[in-house]
C-alpha cells in the first residue's frame, strides 16, 4: 500500500507517463509523419516530454482538484 503522504506524487508519476506518451506520439506523427525510425524519434521525444510532464502534473493536479472537490 502506498502511504497517503506520497500518493499524490505517485499519482502524478503514473499519470505523466501515458499522457506525455500520447501527446508526444501525436506531435511526432504530425511533424514527421510515418517514416522509418518514427518509433525511435517518438521514444526520444517522449523521454524529454516526460521530464516536463511530471513536474507540470505535480503543480497542476492540486489546482485541478480544488474546483472538483468544491461542494456544488
Amino acid at each position: 500500500m502506498i502511504p497517503p503522504r506520497v500518493s499524490p506524487v505517485v499519482f502524478c508519476l503514473i499519470l505523466s507517463g501515458p499522457m506525455s506518451g500520447v501527446v508526444s506520439g501525436m506531435a511526432t506523427y504530425r511533424t514527421a509523419g510515418r517514416v522509418p525510425g518514427s518509433p525511435n524519434t517518438w521514444f526520444a521525444t517522449w523521454l524529454s516530454c516526460r521530464t516536463v510532464a511530471f513536474p507540470a502534473a505535480l503543480v497542476t493536479a492540486p489546482l485541478a482538484r480544488r474546483p472538483v472537490a468544491r461542494p456544488g
